[in-house]
């Protein structure tokens, strides 16, 4: 019996064909209670970048991106613990960290942020994880 489930389980060729990469990842993975969502940047699952220039929209996508995820893993955005940001520029803290706090809302979870040279992809401007736990049941 496994001890996880593999959430959009996908190989990197496909993600990145700019690149010369065969890696067989996954989007999230639910271990026990736990949620573990990979870095989520602005583009959609079907590999389709939204707010080209614009680090508030790549935020909005990246975030419907974790809501969706953790709702395919058995968890949702109230049963996020920690966040990790990445962001490209100093300045585009106040607009990623504007919209990702409109889905966080009341949660309250720990979180990271960091300024990065850069992200695998030149026009990802911001990207996040999250790990979230999935409620017992009552």
């Amino acid at each position: 019996m496994p001890t996880h489930t593999r959430v959009r389980m996908f190989n990197t060729k496909a993600t990145y064909p700019n690149q010369s990469l065969d890696n067989d990842l996954c989007q999230a993975v639910r271990a026990g209670n736990t949620v573990y969502v990979r870095g989520q940047v602005g583009t959609d699952f079907e590999g389709r970048l939204v707010g080209l220039g614009d680090p508030r929209a790549q935020a909005e996508q990246a975030m419907k991106n974790v809501k969706q995820l953790l709702e395919e893993a058995g968890s949702d955005m109230s049963h996020i613990v920690k966040t990790t940001t990445y962001i490209t520029d100093p300045r585009f803290r106040e607009p990623v960290y504007q919209e990702v706090g409109k889905w966080l809302k009341g949660v309250f979870p720990i979180s990271t942020g960091l300024v990065v040279a850069g992200l695998a992809q030149a026009e990802w401007l911001m990207e996040i994880d999250v790990i979230a736990v999935v409620p017992d049941q009552v």
